[in-house]
């Protein structure tokens, strides 16, 4: 007994050495999978169709960009190395020579080609179309050489190719739509594995990618529509990165010491949007009472704890062109009730404000109070959001009288939210004004800084003195984080999985 005993004491240490070391090869495993919380699961994984965070997150890890931003905001390259301005129509970019699809196949010009007719093709629908039309010819001088050329100057190319994904003709080309949207291929640090729709969205570490390696092998993307559900899944280690916190559940979450929030002010502009074209908001009267009964203020400060900014244009300060000198509409509320009594009972017909659950309901349901209050008859319609993205692409006829919203284009540049918010031909703009089109275009050819800011500095007192869309505030978006995820969020929405690593 004496040398059994004996030798469990000399063994239990070896034991307890073993199940440490057994119990941080199941941490190290652990580490090599991150959990993502989103709000939805993706509308789309092909990225020259719907462009919205839920879905942007997720397909932008799987491609690589024409360009991008480092973490500054800075534009840098990515497919493309170099470029330069022959004329004012034309830029030659020189492509990176190492860069091989998931499937093996290299990227070459003729992919960039493909790539840009794709997404400028009428026929094809692209929600991202008005982002991309200026470009009138892509060719290839050669494998690793392409010339881009403009309908007139474009001083807003190089930001809109930041969020140019490119996508391999001899995938594509061979597929529908649907299909490559089930099943995309592309270039970047991550690779789609599985698609489980309902359930998540699995991508494997490209260990092939010429560049920064992912720090993951697998990354798992689930669509989490409750915000305090998230939270959960983030404290009991469901989660390793949620997204969407609001305000109350970010304290929550600090206080807990079970994560910590990671909030930064966007480019993303929140905004009330009103269907200009139909009865009653066709009345200009109308929609600049609802400008006076909006409490932005008080929603920022009194909702939001006072993380966004409000502004009174449709540019944010992380956006090129951005005055500050428009003035919208101060909260009066009396005014606005006197305004919407003398227009009568046109006023007061019941109308649906159009919302998801990626947004935060108590801005919405404030918002929804505030319009109430002040005499008129507003209910709220709910949908997921590939339903609401649908409908906001609807033609004016049958498009959501009232919207709640916010944009983001991740280019920083005006005409990435002020063209397809604004000008007449986009599918997602309720207002159809001449003078403001003419100014947008011109705007979008004007290669003097100096001028082409104060071209949009119009166009913006143009739409707050018809109140053709409502600025609210500039957009923070909170992130929920395990303590040991080191990650910086940029004012562009931009989830770059290989700029996260793990901590000790």
């Amino acid at each position: 007994m004496t040398y059994v005993f004996g030798v469990g004491r000399r063994i239990a240490p070896v034991l307890l050495s073993l199940a440490v070391a057994l119990t941080g090869a199941i941490a190290a495993q652990a580490k090599d999978t991150l959990t993502i919380d989103l709000v939805n699961e993706p509308a789309t994984l092909d990225p020259q169709k719907q462009w919205n965070p839920d879905s942007y997150y997720v397909y932008r890890n799987i491609f690589d960009n024409m360009l991008t931003r480092d973490n500054d905001g800075e534009i840098v390259p990515q497919v493309a190395t170099e470029w330069e301005q022959v004329s004012d129509t034309e830029v030659v970019f020189t492509l990176r020579d190492d860069i091989v699809f998931h499937d093996g196949e290299k990227l070459t010009a003729d992919d960039v080609v493909y790539t840009i007719e794709r997404i400028t093709d009428p026929d094809f629908a692209s929600p991202q179309l008005s982002q991309f039309n200026k470009i009138i010819k892509a060719e290839a001088i050669d494998d690793h050489t392409v010339k881009l050329t403009t309908d007139g100057s474009y001083p807003a190319l190089l930001a809109q190719l930041v969020k140019l994904s490119i996508i391999p003709e001899h995938v594509a080309s061979a597929m529908t739509p649907e299909e490559f949207n089930a099943h995309p291929v592309g270039s970047g640090p991550y690779a789609l594995e599985a698609w489980n729709r309902g359930v998540d969205v699995v991508l494997k570490r490209n260990d092939d990618y010429w560049g920064d390696k992912g720090p993951f092998a697998t990354v798992i993307f689930k669509g989490v529509p409750e915000a305090a559900t998230r939270l959960a899944n983030l404290q009991a280690g469901a989660a390793d990165l949620v997204v969407t916190l609001d305000s109350d559940l970010a304290t929550q979450l600090e206080t807990s010491g079970k994560g910590k929030p990671l909030a930064v002010n966007t480019e993303r502009v929140a905004y009330f949007a009103l269907n200009s074209q139909q009865a009653p908001l066709d009345n200009p009267e109308l929609r600049k009472a609802i400008g006076y009964a909006i409490d932005r203020e008080g929603i920022v400060e009194g909702v939001l704890a006072g993380y966004p900014k409000v502004v009174d244009e449709m540019l944010s300060p992380a956006h090129f062109g951005y005055s500050g000198e428009i003035d919208g509409y101060a909260y009066d509320p009396d005014k606005a009730a006197e305004m919407i009594a003398a227009i009568g009972p046109d006023a007061e017909v019941e109308m649906q404000l159009a919302t998801a659950p990626v947004y935060d309901q108590r801005v919405v349901q404030a918002v929804q109070q505030m319009l109430n209050d002040a005499g008129m008859n507003v209910s709220l319609k709910m949908t997921d959001m590939a339903t609401w993205l649908k409908d906001q692409q609807s033609s004016n006829d049958v498009a959501p009288m009232l919207t709640f919203s916010r944009w983001s284009c991740a280019c920083q540049d005006p005409d990435g939210i002020m063209y397809p918010l604004l000008h007449s031909s986009s599918n997602w703009s309720r207002v159809s004004d001449p003078e403001i089109d003419a100014l947008l275009d011109e705007a979008r050819s004007e290669l003097d800084e100096e001028k082409r800011a104060d071209l949009y500095r119009q166009v913006n007192e143009i739409a707050v003195d018809n109140a053709y869309i409502l600025p609210l505030y500039q957009a923070a978006i909170i992130y929920g984080a395990a303590e040991a995820l080191e990650w910086q969020p940029t004012s562009n929405e931009s989830m770059f999985l290989n700029r996260m690593s793990w901590t000790e």
